[in-house]
């Protein structure tokens, strides 16, 4: 069977970046870094509707819970025996707001418990910082400890490599990333991240978590060593969205749970303002869960590039029309975050020397 990168790279996203040369590269680039498991399509990207769960009320792990409930059974049959690997965002070791709050990792692994899915735990990630310290600060360890699950530190475990562009250049720069995010066949990955603005990518939500959370680095204080974390910031707005886009079919969420218990607002992902939103979104549509958070933080899912890539090639759903949401109407608990001081230049990706870029359907091969 082919996998979804696989079946739709043809039609992947075909736009001019700075050079001129067309994000076509992108799809080009990571082919021959496909040999791990085949990445698993979103409803949409088969045919149906993409279900978004969508609560809201005053305690953040019954949020979760409620969410992850509203699609049991096919969160547990699409587990199957695979290990579950839960992916926090713990961006710093030094900003508690920055990161996931260990209690929403107590809600699912309160869920994953209930439903049978708990043999095979582990909380995994690669902070930007210390991941050890980003632990410590949350209360991870206390968290371990209580349910008996492992912490995994990425970038001690194996790597492969995967391409980036540059959009100075557009060369392709090998990023080492984690074997154990890309491996469809082994592991049920859940990113369980925020709601939070970005200065560089609009938003940060599943998608970005799994991506650049993956990119590794030298392990212990974090910046020492090798880093390869920064490639993927692509060098512009331009070089972020394209790396995002290129590489979310191999290095996505099976599941995302995004906590908007407390949302950032402002200049995210690690220096922004804390809002008070108490909601939660769930699906396993990757691209559907995303634009339903940026819906809830009062952006159009269209303002953000990787977004736009990935639903323009047809692999996942952004419209929110679209979709099938469980819960409370999407427009009844949207907030109106403020942007990031760099907003303007962030949104570039959508010009190219002042002109529109290309629209993809005139430049899909056929």
């Amino acid at each position: 069977m082919k996998s979804n990168y696989t079946a739709s790279r043809r039609d992947f996203i075909k736009t001019t970046v700075k050079s001129g040369i067309a994000a076509l590269v992108a799809g080009r680039l990571i082919r021959s870094t496909m040999a791990a498991a085949p990445a698993e399509a979103p409803a949409a990207a088969a045919g149906n509707p993409a279900k978004v769960a969508l609560t809201h009320g005053d305690n953040r792990t019954d949020n979760i819970v409620r969410g992850l409930k509203s699609l049991e059974k096919e969160i547990a049959a699409a587990i199957g025996n695979r290990r579950v690997v839960i992916k926090p965002n713990l961006v710093t070791d030094n900003v508690a707001l920055a990161s996931s709050h260990v209690d929403a990792i107590a809600g699912i692994l309160d869920f994953l418990k209930a439903i049978g899915k708990f043999d095979n735990v582990i909380i995994a990630e690669s902070s930007a910082s210390s991941t050890q310290r980003a632990f410590q600060l949350q209360d991870y360890h206390d968290l371990a400890d209580k349910y008996k699950v492992r912490l995994v530190e990425l970038d001690n475990e194996n790597h492969q490599t995967v391409m980036a562009i540059s959009e100075n250049d557009v060369k392709p720069r090998p990023v080492r990333v984690s074997s154990i995010v890309a491996d469809r066949t082994r592991n049920y990955v859940i990113s369980a991240c925020m709601l939070k603005t970005h200065d560089r990518a609009v938003a940060t939500m599943g998608i970005k978590n799994i991506v650049l959370g993956s990119a590794m680095k030298s392990p212990g204080r974090g910046w020492g060593g090798f880093n390869d974390k920064p490639i993927l910031h692509g060098d512009g707005p331009r070089g972020i969205n394209i790396n995002l886009a290129m590489l979310a079919p191999l290095l996505h969420p099976s599941l995302t749970v995004i906590d908007g218990f407390e949302g950032m607002e402002g200049n995210g992902p690690s220096n922004g303002s804390k809002v008070d939103h108490r909601v939660c979104v769930v699906s396993s549509d990757y691209i559907a869960a995303d634009a339903v958070g940026a819906a809830l933080m009062g952006i159009e899912p269209g303002t953000i590039g990787y977004l736009t890539y990935l639903a323009d090639a047809g692999i996942g759903e952004a419209d929110l029309g679209k979709m099938e949401i469980l819960g409370e109407p999407v427009a009844k608990l949207a907030k109106k975050y403020q942007l990031p001081a760099s907003i303007e230049r962030q949104l570039q990706w959508k010009t190219h020397t002042g002109q529109v870029l290309v629209p993809v359907d005139q430049l899909v091969e056929r």
